[in-house]
């Protein structure tokens, strides 16, 4: 547990109104919540903190959001996974998985259905929409910011996300708590725990970033487990755009010698992959001994089957990442793949919020990572 909350009044009675999206999780996170609140002697008796919520769809494609319940006064914490690719609906006879698009308009529907009524209402976004277009280049779009925006003008009072892809699209919603949330901590306790003979030593284990803009998360698992750091850089060709983006020519390597090395590569997500493997392949050629990767969101956009191929193959141990998005089970159920479980964690983070406590011990895990070292 991060906080002890003792005699302090929430801050209006908890609700939460876990989409389709995220139904699992949510039923997860309330039982934590109902943990949490029992162990510091308050609402033991709370059947749940739930709110249910109906997503419907017409046949055209139309939706709208129906509360259940009543929700006047009450502190209200929306949660949705704008990445559940398994969610579907059917329109004009066909089967429609639903995009992150659909994912959003159907929070702008429950603080639409809301009404105001509530308290308070704060959205809780682990993957943060539109988070890969946070800033304009040339004439195009600026969706995560303007989405931001639309929310506050709807009566959001406080987004919640984590590992956004880059922090200062905050700046879009100055005048609302914007909280990021890394889960580093959750992370290297999965990894130390789980990986037998790991020897977390300077002399015998490296962390990498798979690219520039992943280094100041590299550092920070370096510095925490005090190891040296190692960094690759894409080499793209700028004169093509393939899938909305330069392809890379080659993964250059900058660090001192990996051989004989266990190897921790850090990002925030995991797309196609195609990054992670060709890192892989280049340290195994230079000798590198284990190799691990740990990141947030694994997306795994063109499936598994180049992964299974790489881990039969010996070129990589084991992928940790956490279910604050969609896996689908053969992911979870692989031997290559550790899900880290981040429900008690978001339930803390909600018990917190709505007793109007500190933050500041999710944001920083420094604490908590080196007495886990320690231990």
């Amino acid at each position: 547990m991060y906080t002890k909350i003792n005699n302090i009044q929430p801050h209006g009675e908890l609700g939460i109104i876990a989409l389709e999206s995220c139904k699992n999780i949510g039923i997860e996170i309330d039982d934590y919540v109902k943990k949490l609140r029992k162990d510091n002697g308050e609402e033991s008796d709370k059947e749940s903190y739930l709110i249910k919520a109906d997503a419907i769809r017409f046949s055209n494609g139309e939706g709208k959001v129906k509360l259940r319940e009543s929700v006047r006064g009450k502190d209200i914490y929306i949660l949705c996974d704008v990445g559940n690719y398994s969610c579907t609906y059917n329109m004009f006879g066909f089967t429609n998985h639903m995009s992150p698009d659909e994912h959003f308009q159907d929070i702008k529907r429950v603080v639409s259905a809301i009404s105001g009524k509530a308290n308070r209402v704060s959205v809780i976004m682990p993957l943060l929409y539109a988070s890969r277009q946070h800033r304009r280049k040339g004439r195009e779009s600026l969706d995560c910011a303007l989405a931001l925006q639309e929310l506050e003008r709807l009566g959001v009072e406080e987004f919640i996300t984590f590992d956004v892809h880059d922090p200062n699209v905050q700046n879009a919603i100055p005048l609302k708590s914007f909280e990021n949330i890394y889960p580093t901590y959750e992370i290297i306790k999965a990894f130390v725990k789980d990986e037998d003979n790991l020897d977390i030593d300077k002399s015998k284990m490296l962390v990498i970033s798979p690219d520039t803009g992943a280094m100041d998360r590299a550092i920070y698992y370096s510095t925490m487990l005090g190891l040296d750091i190692g960094l690759f850089y894409k080499r793209r060709d700028h004169s093509k755009v393939v899938e909305g983006k330069n392809p890379i020519v080659q993964h250059e390597y900058i660090g001192r010698d990996v051989k004989g090395q266990d190897i921790l590569i850090v990002d925030d997500m995991l797309a196609s992959g195609e990054s992670i493997l060709d890192i892989a392949k280049e340290l195994k050629k230079r000798g590198a001994n284990r190799i691990y990767a740990a990141t947030t969101f694994a997306f795994f956009t063109e499936g598994i089957e180049k992964f299974e191929k790489c881990y039969k193959e010996g070129l990589l141990n084991r992928v940790y990442s956490t279910n604050l998005t969609y896996i689908p089970k053969e992911v979870c159920n692989a031997e290559w793949f550790k899900k880290v479980d981040m429900s008690e964690f978001m339930a803390e983070v909600i018990d917190a919020l709505n007793h109007d406590t500190s933050m500041s011990p999710f944001m920083d895990a420094t604490k908590n990572i080196k007495r886990l070292l320690e231990e």
